[in-house]
C-alpha cells in the first residue's frame, strides 16, 4: 500500500480522503509541517492555491518516494458575488458560519456552491481535479457532523443513474459521512483524481 500524506490541519478532511482512497490501495496519513508556516496564496482560483502548497510542502516529505494531496476549498455564494470563495478559511475563522447567515438576513437568494481542488503530487508530477457541488444556505445551522461551513449548505437533489437522490433539506452535518459522499465536491475532485491516475497509467503489453 502506498503512503499518501495529506498535508491539512483538518481531520474531517483526512477522514473524507481515507473513506475515497483507501479501498484504492493508498494509505492516507495526515502530514502536519511543525515549525513550518505555509503560507496561503492571495490568489482568485482554487488550482493556484492548491499548486502553491504543494510546491511548499515537498521538501517535507518523510520521503520522496511517496505522494503528497492537498486540497483546498471555498463556499461561494451567488448574492454575495461568490464571497467567501477562496477566503473561505479566513471567512470562518473571523465571522463564522453565523456571520455567513448574518450577511444573508432573510434573503430569498440562497443559492451557492462548494468548489473543491484536490492536486496530488506524485512521482514528480502533479495532478489536479475539480469537484462542484450546487446548492443552498439553509436559514439556521443544522448538525453536528462535517467541518467548516456544512452546518449551513443544503446540497441541491441530484441525479445518479436516473435515480434522484437528496438530503430532504438536511445540510451536510446532518447526513452521515456516506450520504455525504454522494453529493460532496471533495469526493468529486478526488474522483476526479482517481480517473487521472488511471487513464496515465502506461498500457500493458499483450
Amino acid at each position: 500500500m502506498r503512503t499518501v500524506w495529506f498535508m491539512t490541519g483538518n481531520a474531517g478532511k483526512v477522514r473524507e480522503a481515507k473513506h475515497a482512497l483507501q479501498p484504492l490501495g493508498f494509505d492516507v496519513v495526515q502530514l502536519q509541517v511543525e515549525g513550518v508556516e505555509i503560507s496561503e496564496p492571495q490568489a482568485d482560483d482554487l488550482v493556484d492555491v492548491a499548486r502553491s502548497k504543494i510546491e511548499q510542502a515537498i521538501p517535507h516529505l518523510p520521503s520522496p518516494h511517496d505522494a503528497l494531496l492537498v486540497e483546498d476549498a471555498g463556499l461561494f455564494v451567488d448574492s454575495l458575488d461568490g464571497f467567501p470563495g477562496v477566503y473561505s478559511a479566513y471567512a470562518l475563522k473571523t465571522i463564522g458560519f453565523n456571520g455567513l447567515l448574518n450577511l444573508l438576513n432573510d434573503s430569498t437568494q440562497r443559492n451557492g456552491a462548494f468548489h473543491a481542488v484536490a492536486a496530488l503530487w506524485l512521482d514528480g508530477e502533479v495532478h489536479v481535479s475539480r469537484g462542484i457541488c450546487n446548492g443552498e444556505i439553509a436559514m439556521q445551522a443544522s448538525g453536528n457532523d462535517g467541518f467548516g461551513f456544512d452546518p449551513v449548505f443544503v446540497p441541491h437533489p441530484i441525479r445518479i443513474d436516473g435515480i434522484e437522490y437528496s438530503t430532504d433539506g438536511k445540510t451536510f452535518a446532518d447526513v452521515d459521512l456516506t450520504e455525504k459522499e454522494m453529493f460532496s465536491h471533495r469526493r468529486k475532485a478526488l474522483d476526479g483524481l482517481i480517473q487521472i491516475l488511471n487513464e496515465s497509467k502506461p498500457a500493458s503489453s499483450s
